[in-house]
C-alpha cells in the first residue's frame, strides 16, 4: 500500500520561511511539501497543477494577496485545505481572512512574554 502523506503547497513570499517549514514539515513522516509559491498569482497556479491536500497561505504578497489567491483557490479546489500565515492581527486582512472560512489563521508573530 502506498504511503499517504499530507501533500502541501507552502505560499510565502519570504524565502527563508518557507524554507524554515519546509525543514520542519518535511521531517515529519505523514507530510511532503509538494510545492512552494512567492505569491498569489504563482499560489493559484500552483494550486491548480499540483492540487495539493493542504495550503499554507500567507496573506501579505506581492502581485495577488494571500486573500484574493485564496477565494480563487476556494472556487477551483473546493476541498483543498487553506491554513492561513499572517503577521497581521486584529485588523481588515485577519477580518477578511476570517470570512473565507480558512481552516485556521495562525500568527507569525512570537507570543508576548508575560
Amino acid at each position: 500500500m502506498e504511503d499517504m502523506k499530507i501533500r502541501i503547497l507552502l505560499a510565502d513570499d519570504h524565502t527563508i520561511l518557507r524554507a524554515g517549514l519546509k525543514m520542519m514539515l518535511n521531517a515529519q513522516p505523514d507530510m511532503d511539501i509538494v510545492g512552494e509559491a512567492q505569491d498569489g498569482r504563482q499560489a493559484i497556479q500552483e494550486a491548480q497543477r499540483i492540487q495539493p491536500d493542504v495550503i499554507l497561505m500567507d496573506i501579505t504578497m506581492p502581485d495577488i494577496n494571500g486573500i484574493e489567491a485564496t477565494k480563487q483557490i476556494k472556487r477551483l479546489l473546493p476541498d483543498v485545505r487553506i491554513l492561513v500565515l499572517t503577521m497581521h492581527e486584529n485588523d481588515e486582512y485577519v477580518f477578511q481572512a476570517c470570512v473565507l472560512v480558512p481552516q485556521a489563521i495562525c500568527s507569525k508573530r512570537p507570543p508576548i512574554p508575560n
